[in-house]
């Protein structure tokens, strides 16, 4: 057993049966947090084949099926398959992630069953379970303390702060739970860390009964559901196949009456609807966001639902809370200061006095490393000193005093080589005055440094030195009877995280607001914020502020603060919901328990997932695999290019047919024209459409300009009045290439076969030509061929060539597609006609450049609204 400070209890001694423990695990369940069970692999395919865009795939390939196009009834259906495969792919990569950061989370706990110490797993430790607890362990559970030597614990993942929480037993082993944070509380909960000291503990609460249970349970209901993006493309969907059932029935109707022919008027009316049946999106649609959820995981973001990568990319507002996110959760010594002169340590060399500080608060520091304040004090002497407390030769400890609630401090006396004794002390500055005598000036001088350090958000532990001869007999039995001299103070910090400025930076070109949420002191916030760049730094709001406001009030406040402090889970959502509510897209990043109600409110939750819990984890959309702060700004950066290319892709689609919808429709109103586009053409046309917008465009580098635009405005559509007013008219300008060779052909008293292959070959042309300008809406499609690496696109520009003049040049196939023999120099001429029927978008970007030099603006052209 662990030597406490009074006599271990009988319970203490005996803990459970190990029959007591198996059955209490039995009827109470494994100390686990509940979390959403997996979903096999006949369930993930459910779930994608439900959707009801796979199911419009499905559709479409059966009709084509009926048809007998059996070509493009396996490209629909084959399109399928790799959604689904993607899809679940990446679901099971994700889940299994998942699992190993909770598996690499899962504690395991020193209890006592039957008298004897045993290690178990966490998760099998039960209610009523004696625990024994020691610096660096992670308490399994929610317990009461019935013994505790200098024990204090870090539950910064529930309450935010990052100084440890001291600890005392109580006075009754039957004593009930308390809550997390205060000072010497009797109860340690499940998942904070020890960081200094000893104790016994039984088990009051396990699971789903902790607290951190109790602060999951915050999130039943708050789960999302589809995104704008997915409903708006099903409208999209919708509307385009209803326009195609009427322009069936136009086309029908038409070719009778002008014709003459029900049966050809039917094959007419077919083909104008393929022209129009838009498969491309659903494809587009799942595609783009399950390879960009695969794309991101490469880079330590993981999408937990991939879905939620469009949402990413129009985020307005993230919400971030500081402790382990904005800061590195770990203690460090920022400055030294020694008679009222502050000592920055930033690697210079400090001056003896203050050398002498350092070196005397390390050797006051305990040899265990748990605790925060003494690791920063020894890494302090390590790095400016390179002194190891540890490994000093003819050093040795003769005496130590340790933190009481008497007086805060800590003292350790050392003999020296030469015999003599150092007795070194650090702890509260008002605790550690008491033991030095300081003139009035003194203690004035001190206050000033304090009330420095507070505005700063810095903690400050006094150091004090003694001198007491040789006799170690002679040191008295109570650390307040040492007589000492003041040497001066060290500020500690909780450091920003590196890189964490220039993200911030990177978020506010980007349009998108930083906004810190921390249970922390206000001074800690203020400072960190003033640090990362944050807005408006010393604008602050309290958790105390917030009760006091009504939603009104709040609704006000959320438009000009950006920093909130000593704020609780509860008030955390309530500030979230207020920023949705005045139109704001959230994002929330955190790795506590205390974040996960937020993450999961939040439109998109973002949580750490080295160093975050569980709760954190099932309750985000998007995991931070390296806890790097910058990797949520690179994940913005992707969600940005995702969605630009997506609507790059889907502006293609609707420009590419125009042209096919308008060569399937013209020459049905006259009688004397041949029809251009029957089924089978449009298949083939298919063929080059579907892989170059769910492939090609989807393998676009991201546009190194996409950060310096604001974010896309919620309500948005993803194709507005601008995209939608460019893609017609590029369609439009193809279809005037398309069209004018097609009369050419009448015109000259063409056979129907030679009109078909010119104006076939003038739309092939026109659809690689809409790939090639629509790669970037700022670049030239020259230029854009030369500095975007697009490794798909030579492969789809070949194969549509290639294949134009398979079918164009063997004649079993030009005769089964109803074609005839096309001279080289017409075929020449033909998609000479339908490029430039785009030659005036490259113009346009043109202008967009050369105004954007005008106005200063790097980014250039840009897509529309």
């Amino acid at each position: 057993m662990l030597p406490d400070a009074s006599p271990p209890s009988a319970i203490a001694a005996a803990g459970l049966t190990a029959g007591e423990a198996a059955a209490r695990l039995a009827a109470e369940g494994p100390n686990e947090l509940p979390s959403a069970r997996d979903r096999g692999w006949l369930a993930q395919i459910a779930g994608v084949l439900r959707e009801p865009m796979i199911l419009l795939l499905l559709g479409a390939g059966l009709v084509h099926l009926l048809l007998a196009e059996s070509l493009d009834a396996g490209l629909l259906l084959g399109s399928v398959l790799l959604v689904i495969a993607i899809s679940v792919g990446q679901e099971h990569r994700t889940e299994a992630a998942l699992s190993a950061l909770r598996d690499l989370s899962s504690p395991r706990a020193l209890v006592v069953r039957d008298g004897v110490e045993v290690r178990v797993a966490g998760r099998e430790v039960v209610r009523g379970d004696v625990v024994l607890l020691g610096e660096g362990d992670r308490v399994p559970a929610d317990a009461v303390l019935v013994h505790a030597t200098s024990l204090a614990a870090d539950e910064s993942m529930l309450t935010g702060e990052s100084a440890p929480v001291r600890k005392a037993a109580a006075a009754d082993a039957e004593a009930p739970l308390g809550t997390p944070g205060g000072d010497d509380p009797a109860s340690v909960f499940s998942g904070t860390l020890v960081v200094r000291g000893r104790g016994t503990a039984v088990v009051r609460a396990t699971g789903a009964h902790s607290e951190l249970g109790a602060i999951g349970g915050a999130l039943g209901g708050l789960g999302g559901g589809r995104t704008p993006l997915q409903d708006e493309v099903d409208r999209l969907v919708r509307i385009i196949a209803t326009v195609a059932v009427a322009a069936v029935a136009v086309v029908v109707v038409a070719y009778r009456l002008i014709r003459g022919d029900w049966l050809e008027g039917l094959l007419a009316g077919i083909a104008a609807a393929m022209a129009m049946l838009p498969e491309e999106y659903p494809i587009v649609l799942t595609v783009f966001l399950a390879l960009g959820a695969w794309r991101m995981s490469r880079g330590d973001v993981l999408a937990r639902r991939s879905a939620v990568i469009e949402t990413l990319g129009s985020a307005t507002v993230l919400c971030v809370d500081k402790t382990g996110t904005l800061t590195a959760n770990r203690m460090r010594v920022a400055e030294v200061v020694v008679d009222g002169r502050s000592h920055a340590v930033d690697g210079a060399p400090l001056p003896t006095a203050a050398r002498d500080v350092a070196e005397t608060a390390a050797l006051a520091a305990s040899a265990g490393r748990f605790d925060p304040m003494d690791r920063a004090v020894r890494d302090l002497a390590e790095e400016a000193l390179g002194l190891d407390v540890d490994d000093r030769d003819g050093w040795d400890v003769v005496a130590e005093y340790h933190l009481s609630d008497a007086l805060f401090a800590t003292t350790t006396a050392w003999r020296r080589p030469d015999g003599g004794l150092v007795v070194a002390t650090k702890g509260a500055p008002e605790a550690v005055a008491r033991l030095c005598a300081l003139t009035p000036a003194e203690a004035e001088a001190m206050e000033v440094a304090l009330a420095f350090a507070a505005e700063d958000g810095r903690r400050v532990l006094a150091v004090a030195r003694g001198r007491p001869g040789t006799d170690a007999a002679a040191l008295p039995a109570d650390q307040a009877d040492l007589r000492l001299e003041l040497l001066g103070l060290v500020c500690l910090q909780d450091p920003v995280r590196p890189g964490v400025p220039d993200a911030v930076a990177e978020c506010a070109r980007a349009g998108i607001r930083t906004v810190m949420i921390t249970g922390d002191h206000p001074a800690t916030a203020r400072s960190i914020a003033r640090e990362i760049g944050l807005g408006r730094p010393d604008d602050h709001l309290t958790g105390v502020d917030l009760e006091a406001l009504d939603d009104e009030a709040l609704a006000r406040a959320v438009e000009r603060v950006d920093v909130y402090a000593r704020v609780v889970p509860a008030q955390k959502l309530r500030l979230v919901r207020a920023l949705q509510a005045r139109g704001e897209v959230v994002g929330m990043t955190g790795d506590g328990v205390n974040d996960a109600p937020a993450l999961a409110a939040a439109d998109i939750g973002i949580a750490m997932g080295g160093r975050g819990t569980d709760v954190a984890r099932e309750a985000a959309a998007l995991v931070i695999t390296d806890d790097d702060f910058t990797s949520i700004v690179r994940g913005v950066r992707q969600g940005r290019g995702i969605f630009h290319n997506l609507r790059k892709a889907m502006a293609y689609i609707l420009a590419v047919h125009v042209p096919i919808l308008g060569m399937a429709l013209v020459p049905v109103f006259v009688a004397e024209w041949p029809l251009v586009l029957l089924p089978v053409q449009v298949a083939f046309l298919e063929l080059i459409i579907d892989p170059a917008c769910s492939i090609a465009f989807e393998s676009e580098e991201t546009d190194p300009a996409v950060m310096d635009q604001p974010p896309r405005r919620r309500g948005d559509p993803l194709l507005g009045a601008g995209v939608l007013r460019i893609a017609v008219l590029q369609g439009l300008g193809v279809l005037a290439g398309v069209l004018g060779v097609f009369l050419w052909g009448v015109s000259q008293g063409w056979d129907g076969g030679v009109v078909r292959s010119a104006a076939f070959t003038a739309l092939v042309a026109g659809n690689l030509a809409l790939i090639l300008t629509n790669r970037s809406w700022r670049l030239s499609a020259v230029r854009a061929l030369v500095e975007r690496r697009n490794p798909v696109l030579p492969w789809i520009l070949g194969a549509a060539l290639g294949l134009l003049v398979v079918v164009l040049g063997v004649p079993v196939l030009r005769d089964a597609l109803g074609f005839g023999v096309l001279a080289p120099g017409t075929g020449l001429i033909a998609a000479a006609a339908a490029v430039a029927g785009v030659a005036w978008f490259e113009v346009w970007k043109a202008v967009g450049r050369a105004r954007a030099r005008r106005a200063g603006d790097h980014a250039g052209a840009t897509l529309p609204h």
